[in-house]
């Protein structure tokens, strides 16, 4: 129980610091990879790296139809991520992730269209988390930005899109769906960088190359699996705590290594932000 409780610890911390320093992470490697070559080589290599493992630990390959899920809900789920990459050209990681903290309000507005919408006390949590987006929204960090600002958005979206339905199609399970889920939608991400002419045109510094290793290795190998640990383990609520503490560990990252600076105002529209998804996640694990 002990060695339980230490693992489960630990699986809270690295998911905590790694997705948080991810924001950072993308915006180094930027400097040296086109965005939707860098994320599609991201996840393409950790797919890959995952599949095999699972492969040899004796897991069966997905079949035909595991194979159509995971191509639909990767493919929403790859393309929110390269979504952030895309903005990290014109916003900092710090306001990425400010933005990025309000996916718990789209997931619970996307499940109302799947048939469960929120009840009463849910509203006023998104009302609140609303407001926050809403505050950003008009903020200097992104008014300055439509671009970054619209694509944020449309990450956003296609993140809650992808985790609802993933619960309504058949996937493969544990690592395997994780495996799966990042081949197929690295592949698509890669067919649009290559139709979008895409191309290294000049050898990569060492630092971007270290900080595509760090997306591959920490953000998507170590990081789906901490996740995928804490799911089996853990309440739901408990694994996707992740939400309240990376924008913290983005913002403060950035602030330190990149010499980011982030307005009063996007701190408090990310106090509102949080606070609204804490009183979702209240709400729903006493229902």
């Amino acid at each position: 129980m002990k060695n339980d409780r230490t693992r489960v610890l630990l699986a809270l911390g690295s998911l905590y610091v790694i997705w948080g320093s991810t924001f950072l992470a993308i915006r180094i490697a930027l400097q040296g990879y086109p965005p939707l070559l860098l994320a599609g080589l991201r996840f393409v290599i950790a797919g890959a790296v995952t599949y095999a493992f699972v492969r040899a630990r004796g897991a069966p390959p997905p079949t035909r139809t595991e194979w159509r899920s995971s191509l639909i809900v990767g493919s929403l789920l790859v393309c929110a991520n390269a979504c952030v990459v895309i903005a990290e050209q014109w916003v900092s990681s710090g306001v990425a992730a400010v933005a990025i903290a309000s996916v718990p309000l789209w997931v619970a507005l996307v499940a109302g269209l799947f048939g469960r919408w929120p009840s009463r006390g849910e509203w006023a949590g998104l009302a609140i988390g609303l407001a926050g987006v809403a505050i950003l929204q008009t903020g200097g960090d992104l008014r300055a930005s439509p671009a970054g600002a619209a694509v944020l958005t449309v990450s956003c979206a296609s993140w809650a899109l992808g985790s609802i339905w993933s619960r309504r199609l058949p996937l493969p399970k544990g690592l395997m769906a994780s495996a799966a889920q990042m081949l197929a939608g690295g592949m698509v991400l890669l067919l649009f960088a290559v139709l979008h002419g895409e191309r290294v045109s000049a050898v990569p510094t060492a630092r971007a190359t270290l900080a595509l290793a760090y997306l591959i290795v920490a953000g998507s190998i170590v990081g789906y699996s901490a996740y995928q640990y804490l799911l089996s383990r853990v309440r739901p609520t408990l694994a996707a705590s992740y939400a309240y503490v990376n924008p913290v560990v983005a913002v403060g990252l950035g602030a330190a290594v990149a010499g980011e600076s982030v307005a009063p105002r996007a701190i408090g529209a990310l106090a509102l932000i949080l606070g609204g998804v804490a009183m979702l996640a209240i709400r729903r694990q006493a229902a």
